[in-house]
């Protein structure tokens, strides 16, 4: 080899040392610095929440103590595993008593952004540990959080690793957070309900975040539930879509602060910053969405002691659910 070859060879490598130094010096920082703005901006938002409770003297959703043996599943999901949270949407005045507004199981893959929700329908009859058959509502009267997410393990095979409560006005704040212009929404027939307040005639609106929060809970129809349900994931993905633009990913650190307030969970606040920072480099996409029970899988029926109920083929959800978010063992069938 000639010296001149020699020489070419040498400054090449001289230039790719010198490329790669300065990537394992950039990189660091640039993480840092990622990490510094998430930080910095949660912050942000937890204070601008804090004072507008302090302001409104409403009582936030706080942390309860919850006995290690009530909790299935205590367990962090695997570096690989996508991660099942249980989203309950509580009235604060309901906090500690008998219902829930919303029943949710959302799964996020942090390596791909890969997202799925299903909801489960609150008169859905199940059987409940520990308790006779009932609607699935009436596992968080009976027996809190803990007991509805027990009871979702046991009928539908899943892991769940975390779960969040979040109060009506959380969800407000959240709409006008990531969408303060509103949302566009088309009403085709009119939404009517005095005692919450609710009149809607047909045709195209934006809502605000208190007008939003109507719109998902309104029930008095005759889709019933069943029309509630296909609102409140009409909106995710409207929110998903607002939140995911290039304006809408930086305000993620900031809502995380914001929302926290407004939440009872398990997730601790360093995994909050971890996934808010996970989302911003993955982001979602498309939210999948699955209503159980699935079409053609129940009937209505009554009982004393329940009232009128969704009667599910149990069977023919579980396999539903167990497709829809992959690689879920029927840990249900392995226990008896």
């Amino acid at each position: 080899m000639s010296t001149r070859k020699q020489e070419k060879r040498k400054k090449r490598w001289a230039h790719i040392k010198k490329a790669v130094t300065a990537l394992l010096i950039v990189v660091p920082l640039l993480l840092l610095t990622i990490g510094g703005y998430i930080y910095l901006q949660y912050e942000a938002g937890k204070t601008i929440s804090e004072k507008q409770i302090i302001q409104s003297r409403e009582m936030p959703l706080s942390p309860k103590k919850h006995s290690p043996k009530k909790l299935l599943s205590t367990k962090e999901p695997e570096n690989n595993e996508p991660i099942n949270v249980l989203l309950v949407g509580v009235d604060k005045s309901n906090v500690g008593l008998a219902r829930t507004d919303t029943i949710m199981v959302a799964q996020y893959n942090p390596l791909n952004g890969d997202s799925k929700i299903a909801s489960i329908m609150r008169d859905s009859y199940v059987e409940i540990p520990g308790r006779s058959n009932n609607k699935i509502n009436a596992a968080f009267a009976f027996g809190g959080v803990e007991l509805l997410q027990e009871t979702i393990e046991h009928n539908f095979g899943l892991d769940i690793h975390y779960y969040a409560l979040v109060n009506f006005n959380g969800f407000i704040q959240l709409v006008d957070t990531i969408a303060p212009n509103g949302l566009t929404i088309t009403i085709e027939d009119r939404m009517y309900d005095p005692s919450n307040s609710i009149n809607f005639q047909p045709g195209e609106y934006v809502i605000d975040g208190e007008d939003t929060l109507s719109y998902v809970r309104f029930r008095k129809d005759r889709e019933n539930d069943f029309g509630r349900v296909r609102r409140q994931q009409e909106v995710l993905t409207l929110l998903t879509n607002e939140l995911f633009t290039i304006s809408g990913i930086s305000k993620i650190p900031k809502l995380t602060g914001m929302i926290e307030p407004h939440l009872d969970t398990n997730i601790h606040t360093t995994k909050l910053l971890s996934l808010g920072r996970d989302v911003v480099l993955n982001p979602i996409d498309e939210i999948r969405t699955l209503r159980i029970p699935i079409e053609g899988s129940f009937e209505d029926a009554y009982y004393q002691h329940a009232g009128s109920v969704l009667q599910m083929d149990l069977k023919k959800n579980l396999e539903a659910v167990n497709q829809f978010f992959a690689k879920q063992s029927d840990k249900r069938k392995k226990s008896k």
